[in-house]
């Protein structure tokens, strides 16, 4: 299942007795763990019915032992084991012996009074292992992979729903734009949104007002800005950045990465690929690469190519001693266009 299939199914109460929660998206998968623990235990229980064993240094039979003794005052208990690095083809530092055996018995004699999760924050699990088929076979799994751009958007209306509030299309587009993909940022957001809408509405106006920008947006708009020849508004930004303390060489390798990036989507787009394919290939969120596609059709391969090659100059005589840094990226940015103010604040 998916991580909204499965929140969803949290919220209507469907708990099952064991889950294989896994993937790279970390945040999720801690949302899941305490959405089950939520439902199932009241905040004083906890105490005495939620166990957590970290399989680093900590036997799997510890957790499975646990797991078969009765809660304590009867009702529902959770066990949860965190990294379970055996799932997977790494191979451990720890020198803990784990009986999977144990952990693959457990998978068909689930006691129906404990909640069993396996946390495991790994992108990939090696499917041959007889545990993983099993867990396969037996638990809810949920796979934490990055949202897709609509599963982004129902995620924010959910979420502003539980939080009291509702958040309208306009002001979704926008608090992306401004922060990304970066779910912890945007619960973050959320909550200061809710908190400050009126009516109980969050609106474009209110995300433009309230919102934090990310660095990655700032990079973003400021290379849109440079091949857009919009010299103003990229010295404004970059003027901006240099005053949040952000080194000159650290924004100018940044921009070379998104000039790459874009030059990458141009190229694959050009090919026939789609927006899921070029996600996968170049491991980029959907919705990045939902904006790089956007952006793209703005500008020639050649101009993206000219951009990258003038800043890795750039970084050389930065690096060199030839120009100082600051004045440098400065220099660079005006190069682009007309003349512009330099009072600009």
């Amino acid at each position: 299942m998916s991580y909204i299939e499965t929140w969803k199914q949290i919220k209507k109460g469907e708990i099952s007795s064991l889950y294989l929660c896994y993937g790279s998206e970390t945040y999720l998968i801690e949302d899941i763990v305490q959405a089950i623990i939520s439902r199932v235990l009241d905040p004083d229980e906890r105490d005495m019915k939620l166990m957590r064993f970290d399989m680093r240094d900590t036997p799997v039979e510890a957790a499975i032992e646990e797991a078969y003794t009765f809660p304590f005052m009867g009702g529902t208990k959770v066990v949860i084991i965190q990294h379970p690095y055996f799932l997977t083809g790494q191979k451990p530092k720890e020198k803990i012996e784990h009986d999977l055996q144990q952990l693959t018995d457990y998978t068909e004699r689930k006691p129906e009074e404990t909640i069993f999760i396996v946390q495991a924050p790994y992108e990939k699990l090696d499917e041959r292992k007889k545990a993983v088929k099993q867990l396969r076979k037996h638990a809810a799994v949920m796979e934490a992979a990055p949202l897709t751009d609509r599963e982004l958007r129902s995620w924010l209306d959910t979420r502003a729903r539980s939080l009291g509030a509702v958040i309208d299309d306009a002001a979704k587009e926008k608090l992306l734009s401004l922060t990304g993909d970066n779910l912890l940022m945007l619960t973050s957001e959320l909550n200061k949104l809710s908190v400050h809408s009126d009516d109980g509405t969050i609106t474009a106006a209110q995300v433009e007002a309230l919102t934090a920008r990310s660095l990655e947006h700032d990079i973003f708009a400021l290379v849109d800005h440079v091949v857009q020849k919009r010299t103003a508004q990229a010295v404004r930004i970059y003027r901006d950045l240099i005053k949040q303390k952000e080194a000159p060489i650290k924004i100018a390798s940044l921009m070379v990465r998104q000039f790459r990036i874009l030059y990458q989507v141009k190229q694959l787009m050009q090919q026939g690929y789609g927006e899921k394919m070029i996600s996968s290939r170049l491991k980029l969120h959907p919705f990045a690469v939902k904006l790089a596609g956007k952006q793209v059709r703005h500008f020639s391969s050649d101009v993206l190519l000219e951009q990258i090659d003038e800043l890795a100059e750039l970084d050389f005589r930065i690096k060199s001693g030839a120009v100082e840094d600051v004045l440098g990226v400065e220099l660079y940015l005006l190069s682009r266009s007309v003349p512009v103010d330099r009072r600009i604040p």
